[in-house]
């Protein structure tokens, strides 16, 4: 079913899948089946049915990935350079290489990681209107963290040495929340984005996600528990 397009406050939205073909903890990890698709079509599928992305492409050096992104209506312009698809490789430069490839001209990029794949179309269209309500040149999604850094340790030697610093540690409930990137949303105007070629700068703006959407599938484990929460109905 296809989707009507609203461009938001006349901005108009890249949307970028990067997907490389040499994933070592789960093989072929971006083309396996997780339930009754494989992993990156859960991404592209959500952002398809996105209201206001107005293009969504992938970056992606595997043709195995290409031909099933292409099979699910997801557009792929050109294919990414191995020198693009080392595990070293920088996600700011595989973005980068992705602008410098396309002729037309987009207010912000939105970056889809195919390891979330319960990040939904609703997720997607929130932090474009939150962003631009907002007026945030950057917006990133985060997981609030269970456990805080306060709790967290290192270890010097044998010894156990804290994270944070304090003369006093506090009750959990009095501590302000901490967050953490889920790796699932990354909004950012693209001339900022050229500038500072980073998601790590004082300016970006918060979208907290809550509940299965935070999952980033990482390792096997990660991996089961997603077939988990689909063998259950939670998504």
């Amino acid at each position: 079913m296809s989707v009507k397009k609203v461009m938001y406050k006349k901005k108009k939205i890249l949307a970028l899948i990067t997907a490389r073909g040499g994933s070592k903890g789960i093989i072929k990890k971006n083309i396996k089946l997780l339930g009754r698709k494989s992993l990156i079509c859960w991404t592209i599928d959500a952002a398809l049915q996105s209201k206001h992305v107005d293009r969504l492409i992938l970056s992606s050096d595997d043709s195995e990935i290409i031909e099933i992104a292409r099979m699910a209506n997801c557009e792929v312009p050109f294919t990414r350079p191995k020198y693009l698809a080392e595990d070293e490789t920088s996600s700011m430069d595989v973005i980068m290489h992705a602008l410098d490839q396309l002729e037309e001209e987009y207010d912000y990029l939105l970056l889809l990681q195919p390891t979330s794949p319960f990040r939904t179309a609703q997720h997607i269209d929130n932090i474009i209107t939150t962003c631009l309500d907002q007026e945030c040149g950057m917006m990133i999604s985060v997981a609030r963290l269970k456990k805080h850094p306060m709790f967290m340790f290192r270890l010097d030697g044998p010894h156990l040495k804290a994270f944070m610093d304090s003369q006093q540690q506090l009750r959990r409930q009095d501590m302000p929340p901490a967050y953490e990137h889920n790796g699932a949303l990354y909004l950012a105007e693209i001339d900022l984005l050229k500038r500072v070629k980073s998601f790590n700068i004082p300016e970006a703006c918060a979208f907290i996600m809550t509940g299965v959407a935070n999952l980033d599938i990482d390792d096997q484990q990660d991996w089961q528990y997603a077939e988990f929460l689909i063998e259950k109905g939670q998504v």
